[in-house]
């Protein structure tokens, strides 16, 4: 807030494009992490041949793996439709948070707004900008999962354009949105993770002797909001990575069911510590872009 007398307002367009900018910026640092967590969910379990040693093996060593045989621009694939999914989804879940939330409370509300209402609020804008954006995360989990290809094998996609083209064309419109369930399950329950988290986090910082609204809080914060993220929406993550990239499971439940069966509880915390490496520097990056790039767009008006 400024000075006594002014406050400072941000309106609804700039809170989108300073969310949409942030989360994009937070994409473009991180993807490879991404690609790399997207090919070892892919990568079963092979049952038959327990010999065989798994092509990937933890994070560090599936992007090496990946740079060395399909080189350092592979790490990227996925980065158009990855920054279509940010500017829609991270604009529409992050710039609707504080809004929505001020809807649920009333508007004269005075205080620190409770918890419940912050997840309601994050699961809402969560569910309503997926189901803008899930061409987009389909599309990015389509170009990510191609991985190196024997010779004189084409390429699915020629890149994110073509692939939208080609399932629509193969697949039909509403393809475009497979995987829409579990994806809005997932988004509405991270997305409160993350915000609601950081929201909670921060205050609690604050509330401490010596702790200011400055970077190192929104740091603290943004890691905060990636842990509680990650272990609340890993095993959603587990199941919507398996149903986009492959079509063997009928549902949702299915493929749960599958999964605890045949692989046990664990499956689901597959990849647990990636999905954190990945999921808290990309919260921690957001979120401190976030609160820089808001100053630009907020101005003060007489209270």
């Amino acid at each position: 807030m400024g000075d006594h007398g002014s406050k400072i307002e941000i309106s609804f367009a700039g809170s989108f494009a300073s969310s949409a900018i942030a989360a994009s910026f937070a994409e473009l640092c991180t993807i490879p992490l991404d690609t790399a967590k997207v090919r070892l969910q892919l990568q079963k379990k092979a049952a038959t041949d327990a010999m065989a040693m798994p092509k990937y093996r933890g994070m560090l060593g599936t992007v090496a793996t990946i740079a060395r045989e399909e080189g350092m621009t592979a790490l990227w694939k996925g980065i158009v439709p990855g920054l279509h999914r940010q500017c829609v989804f991270g604009g529409l879940r992050i710039g609707l948070y504080e809004p929505v939330k001020s809807f649920y409370v009333g508007e004269n509300f005075v205080g620190d707004i409770p918890l419940s209402k912050k997840i309601l609020a994050g699961l809402t804008t969560g569910a309503l900008a997926i189901t803008v954006a899930n061409p987009t995360d389909l599309v990015k989990v389509r170009l990510q999962a191609e991985g190196k290809l024997p010779p004189g094998v084409p390429r699915r996609y020629s890149g994110a354009l073509n692939a939208y083209s080609t399932i629509v064309r193969q697949e039909g419109l509403g393809a475009l949105w497979t995987g829409l369930g579990p994806n809005v399950a997932r988004n509405a329950i991270i997305n409160a993770a993350e915000l609601a988290s950081y929201d909670q986090v921060k205050q609690t910082i604050l509330k401490i002797p010596g702790f200011t609204d400055n970077i190192f809080t929104h740091l603290l914060s943004g890691l905060g909001a990636g842990f509680f993220a990650v272990c609340i929406g890993s095993p959603v993550d587990v199941v919507k990575s398996r149903m986009m990239g492959d079509s063997a499971y009928k549902s949702t439940l299915d493929c749960f069911v599958k999964t605890m069966k045949n692989e046990g509880p664990l499956a689901f915390y597959k990849g647990f510590l990636p999905n954190f490496g990945r999921l808290g520097s990309w919260n921690a990056i957001m979120f401190l872009t976030l609160e820089q790039v808001k100053k630009l767009f907020a101005r003060e008006v007489p209270a």
